[in-house]
Formats: C-alpha cells, structure tokens, sequence
C-alpha cells in the first residue's frame, strides 16, 4: 500500500481552480521531489497533505487524498492527529523564542507527554537523527536563535521527529542556507528516507536529482509528468518537462 495516494484532486481557491485532477502516489521510504515554476501548485499540493490549506478562507477540495489508508479530509479525521503523522519543515527556519531543548521537547509536551525521561531520551535521539546532536549538546538551554540558520533548520528537523512522524513533509528546506548547511540537509535527507517518507519542493533542479526517488514536474496547477527522478532529468516524456529541465523557461 502507498503510503501517499492522492487521487482525482482538485483545489480551489475561492472561484480559482488552482490544482487540476492531480494523481500521484508516494511509497513508503521514498523521496519525492515537487518541482515546476513559481505558481506552478507545487507547494498548495504539499500543504494538502497535513491540510495546512485549512487555514486559508474560501478554499475547497475534491477528490481523495489517502495517507497510510486513511482519508485525511473525511470528517472523522482530527488535524491535529494527522499533524503527528504528517510532519513540516519550513522554507525559513522558524524555531520558537524557546531553549534549544524546548523547542523539540515542544510537540511531545503539546501531546500530553510528561515523563521527563522519555522527553529527554527523544529530544537526544531527535536531535541526532537531525544531525545536530554534537553541535548543541553542550547547550540545550541556550536560545534556539543562538544557532546559526543551517543549524536552526536541522533543530526545527528535529522538532518535526520528535512526535514520530510517518511523512516529512520540507517546503524548500534549504533555499535559505548557504552551500554547506545545503549538503548537510540533502544529507539527512538520504538518512532519514530509510525511516520517513519524504516529500520535498524545491526550486532547486540539481538539488532534486540528488536528494529523489521520483520527481513530479507540475504547470500551470496540473501534473504533467511523475516519474522515477533519473528518468525526469535524462528522458522526459513530455515536451513541457524538458523545456523545463534544460533551463528554456521557469
């Protein structure tokens, strides 16, 4: 069973069809790259995966989009509880006015978690599976904004794995970072697939060929072309997607 599998959807925002009967599915463990020009709905098809489009008034949805099986806009469904599942990185980092422990402690307390053990064991094991642990250990109850922006992204990683999620969801996660914060997230990105389900955007083209799976090209609120990475980049089958790929518009 995918562990994404969105089916038949269309968005609207107020009278405008901004997503156009968009099908694609994600399998468990897989890195899957949305790219496509600025406008294009890469990042609207994102935020319908934790349903982070609700926030904005006068939007509709049709179709079906099924995580692990379930229905995530059938009424039943408690945003918050798909949020835990369903994890997000920011473009910008965005830690909270919090110590570097607090804010990965953040989601498991919100959660209802209180033994301190169990907090402590999973903000380390976090905050090392975000590659960060080395760097910060020393000091857990400084400021978040004491860290650099690179590691500032890598904590807001961690506080996105501390509830265990089942699907990252990254919104250009490194489009802010300089080259080499750049590497260590496309890094943790190979680390973490074996764990997670990974969907990223990215303006990046290089940087979808190196971190994907599978890459989907979208236009204009349409998908034009969802196909294993290597074959988007060296053998597109769609005219659009290979103007797009070599640099001809976007």
């Amino acid at each position: 069973m995918s562990t994404i599998d969105a089916r038949n959807v269309d968005f609207y925002y107020g009278n405008f069809h901004t997503l156009k009967n968009i099908n694609l599915e994600v399998q468990k463990s897989e890195v899957v790259a949305l790219i496509g020009p600025s406008g294009c709905g890469k990042s609207t098809f994102l935020r319908l995966l934790n349903r982070m489009n609700d926030l904005i008034d006068g939007v509709s949805i049709t179709g079906t989009i099924l995580i692990n099986g379930l229905d995530i806009y059938a009424t039943s469904v408690r945003v918050d509880e798909l949020r835990k599942e369903v994890g997000m990185v920011f473009q910008k980092p965005n830690p909270f006015p919090k110590s570097i422990f607090d804010n990965v402690a953040y989601g498991l307390r919100v959660n209802g978690v209180k033994d301190k053990a169990l907090i402590e064991q999973r903000v380390e094991e976090s905050l090392k599976s975000a590659a960060l642990w080395g760097e910060v250990k020393e000091k857990m109850k400084k400021s978040a904004f004491a860290l650099s922006l690179g590691q500032q992204q890598r904590l807001c990683i961690a506080r996105a794995l501390a509830v265990k999620p089942k699907v990252i969801l990254m919104d250009e996660p490194a489009s802010a970072l300089d080259p080499i914060s750049t590497t260590k997230i496309e890094d943790l990105i190979h680390e973490l697939k074996q764990d997670y389900t990974i969907v990223i955007v990215t303006h990046n083209m290089q940087q979808a060929s190196r971190v994907s799976d599978k890459t989907a090209y979208f236009y204009l609120g349409e998908l034009i072309e969802y196909d294993k990475t290597t074959t988007i980049f060296t053998n597109p089958q769609k005219l659009s997607t290979q103007n797009y790929i070599t640099g001809r518009f976007g």
